[in-house]
C-alpha cells in the first residue's frame, strides 16, 4: 500500500489485516503529510508492516520484497496543489510516483488498484451544468448541455478536454500511464475515480477534507466561509464514507481477473451528497453550535457547482453500493473527534 499511512492507504490496510490475517499487508509512506504519523501505531497493532519510503523514488519501491497487489493512494491530494507556483511536488508526487508504482508492479506481474479522482473532470463544462436552485443546494436538471452528464452526475463520457487543475491533470496522465502499462506489460489494474471520501481519521482542511474541516470548525467554534455562487453555500459535492471504499477494493483484490481493466467511477452519487448549507445544518445538530458564516460571492480557482459521480458503469459489473449515508459519514466522523480529542486535535487544529 503507497501511502499506507494517509487516510485512504491506512483504513485500506486496517481493513485487508482485518480480513486477511494470513496475509503480509505493508504500509510504504514518507510521512509527508501531517497527522499521518497517528496511524502508525494503529497499523502497528493491525500486524502492518511499515516501510518509510517515498514513491518518487524508484529504489525506495524496488526495494521492497515481492508483492501480489499495490493499491496506489500516496498522491498530493490537495486541490490546490501548484497553482501557486511550485508545481514539481505535485507531478513528481503524482504522476512519476504512479510510473514508479507501475515499475514495481511490471516487476512482480503484481495488480494494481490506482485510486484516482473525479478531478480528472474538467473544469469549465461542470461549470456549464444545468442547475436548478433549491432552497438549500444547487441540482442537477435532467436535460444536459455537456455528453456524459444528467441528472444521476458525471458519468465516465464525460468529456476530457480542457484544464483541470494540475491536482487532476496529474491525476489523469497517471491513468494513463496505468493504461500503457496494462497493455504493454500484462499488468492487471484497476482505476477507482473517486469522489469526495470521508470518515474517521482524516486529516481534513479546507482544501481536502472539507467535511471534516467543517466539522472541526463548529467543534472549534472557528468561522467559516461560503466560498463562490453567490456565497450561498449551495454547491454540491457526494460524499463516500471511508468504509463504503474499503468494502469496495477488498472485491477487487479479490478479483484481479474480473475487474482488469476497469476505469469507474465511485462515489457517493447525487443520492449521497451535500450541499456546504446542508452540511452546516448536520453540524449545528452534531455539535450543538452555531458558528459565523461569511459569504464569498467569487469561487476559488477550479471550484464547480456541483460535483455528483453517476456509478452506473460501477454497478452494472458489481453487488456494491454505498451503504452509509453522508449523515452517517458526518457523525462516525465528529464521534472520532470525540473520542480522540487529545490525540488529534492539535494537528487537526493546525494542519
Amino acid at each position: 500500500m503507497t501511502g499506507g499511512a494517509g487516510f485512504v492507504g491506512a483504513s485500506l490496510c486496517l481493513t485487508i489485516a482485518r480480513h486477511h490475517p494470513s496475509v503480509e499487508v505493508v504500509a510504504l509512506d514518507s510521512l509527508k503529510r501531517r497527522g499521518s504519523e497517528l496511524n502508525l501505531a494503529r497499523l502497528r497493532e493491525a500486524g502492518v508492516r511499515f516501510v518509510h519510503g517515498d514513491v518518487r523514488s524508484r529504489e525506495d519501491l524496488l526495494g521492497l520484497e515481492p508483492t501480489q497487489a499495490i493499491v496506489e493512494c500516496s498522491a498530493e491530494p490537495s486541490v490546490l496543489a501548484g497553482m501557486g507556483g511550485g508545481a514539481d511536488y505535485v507531478v513528481q508526487t503524482n504522476l512519476i510516483g504512479a510510473h514508479n508504482c507501475l515499475e514495481l508492479a511490471r516487476r512482480d506481474g503484481a495488480q494494481m488498484i490506482f485510486i484516482s479522482t473525479s478531478r480528472v473532470y474538467p473544469v469549465a463544462p461542470q461549470q456549464r451544468l444545468a442547475l436548478r436552485e433549491d432552497e438549500t443546494r444547487f441540482s442537477l436538471l435532467a436535460e444536459q448541455p455537456v455528453a456524459g452528464a444528467s441528472a444521476a452526475g458525471i458519468s465516465e463520457a464525460f468529456p476530457l478536454e480542457g484544464a483541470r487543475t494540475l491536482y487532476g491533470t496529474t491525476k489523469l496522465a497517471a491513468e494513463l500511464l496505468v493504461g500503457e502499462y496494462a497493455d504493454s506489460f500484462g499488468i492487471r489494474t484497476v482505476v477507482d475515480r473517486c469522489g469526495v471520501i470521508a470518515g474517521p481519521w482524516q486529516m481534513g482542511k479546507v482544501d481536502q477534507g472539507v467535511f471534516t474541516h467543517w466539522l472541526l470548525s463548529h467543534h472549534t467554534g472557528r468561522p467559516l466561509s461560503y466560498i463562490g455562487y453567490g456565497g450561498t453555500g449551495k454547491q454540491v459535492r457526494d460524499v463516500l464514507h471511508i468504509d463504503d471504499l474499503c468494502d469496495l477494493i477488498l472485491d477487487q483484490l479479490a478479483d484481479p481477473d474480473g475487474w482488469h481493466g476497469a476505469t469507474v467511477n465511485v462515489g457517493g452519487g447525487v443520492d449521497g451528497s451535500l450541499s456546504l448549507l446542508e452540511t452546516t445544518e448536520i453540524c449545528r445538530e452534531l455539535t450543538g453550535k452555531a458558528i459565523e458564516m461569511t459569504p464569498v460571492a467569487e469561487p476559488r480557482p477550479g471550484d464547480v457547482p456541483h460535483y455528483a459521480s453517476d456509478c452506473a458503469r460501477l454497478f452494472a459489473r458489481t453487488e456494491w453500493r454505498p451503504k452509509r449515508s453522508p449523515r452517517t459519514v458526518l457523525e462516525d466522523t465528529y464521534a472520532w473527534i470525540l473520542a480522540n480529542e487529545d490525540t488529534v486535535l492539535p494537528t487537526l487544529v493546525n494542519s
